[in-house]
């Protein structure tokens, strides 16, 4: 015997992908494409490819993509009472709340629902005293960046503020996991199909590729009817007769339907824009 160590029986993922990515890919895109590669080849399962692409995607990202705009967001008044702000706890199912004092552009902290306990458990109470210090964050800024500010800082919800420094809207950690792991359902998500479609402050709309289509045929005055075909993420796909890939756009009458949310297996959220009256005779 030669002492030297048998051969391993099998290459481990480390070393089968670093033989797939041999040569090294010039950029993103040839780095998907051998991800995929290696996906269809068994050697990456779908639930991983899709963690990587969502990853890879965040960089490109920005807040103003994915937060829940100020029309719709739920908020307390700093001078409603403590069983009125625990009713609307229980009814929004939310966990967090901004404070308020006036109108939505001042952000006095957040309010967590679990410290309302305290009142109902006889413990001393004063709402100023309990809130929690508000973070801000430009809408402008990338995804990848506002995670490592929420981890840095211990925080789950941010305020995001326009260019001039008013509230554009809120932003929470699980927003941004939801980039990468795809939506994250609980017992409150189960039955709101109200998300589906969420308005934009710049006139766009963010549509769940999940929605129906008669859903957003009455949403947008359109007719789609396709056979077999119940979802817009599904009609996407149908239309280009592949999964797209991100920022791919079909143009439907009046309107662009762009794959913002895309990852190996699925459509998670298309933007929809409509056209300028311009470019309709272009």
């Amino acid at each position: 015997m030669d002492g030297s160590s048998p051969p391993s029986e099998k290459p481990t993922l480390l070393e089968r992908l670093s033989a797939l990515l041999a040569p090294e890919p010039e950029d993103r895109d040839e780095l998907v494409a051998l991800l995929r590669a290696a996906h269809e080849r068994e050697l990456l399962d779908a639930e991983a490819l899709a963690i990587i692409e969502g990853t890879l995607q965040m960089p490109d990202m920005r807040v103003r993509d994915i937060m829940v705009p100020r029309a719709r967001m739920g908020v307390v008044h700093i001078e409603k009472s403590i069983q009125a702000i625990a009713e609307f706890a229980v009814k929004t199912g939310h966990s967090r709340f901004p404070v308020i004092d006036g109108d939505k552009d001042d952000v006095l902290g957040i309010l967590l629902a679990k410290d309302l306990l305290r009142h109902f458990a006889g413990q001393p109470f004063e709402l100023r005293q309990m809130l929690r210090p508000a973070i801000f964050v430009p809408e402008s800024e990338p995804l990848n960046v506002l995670l490592k500010e929420f981890l840095l800082n211990h925080k789950h919800m941010a305020i995001v503020v326009d260019e001039y420094g008013g509230v554009a809207g809120l932003v929470t950690i699980e927003d941004v996991l939801e980039q990468i792991v795809g939506e994250i359902e609980d017992e409150f998500d189960a039955d709101e199909h109200s998300d589906n479609i969420r308005a934009d402050s710049d006139g766009s709309y963010h549509v769940k590729g999940v929605t129906a289509i008669e859903d957003f045929n009455e949403a947008f005055g359109t007719t789609l009817a396709i056979d077999d075909v119940d979802t817009i993420g599904g009609y996407l796909i149908y239309r280009l007769g592949r999964l797209p890939r991100r920022g791919e756009t079909v143009i439907l009458d009046n309107l662009n339907l762009v794959a913002h949310r895309v990852d190996g297996r699925r459509i998670y959220t298309v933007r929809v824009k409509r056209q300028k009256p311009e470019s309709l005779f272009q």
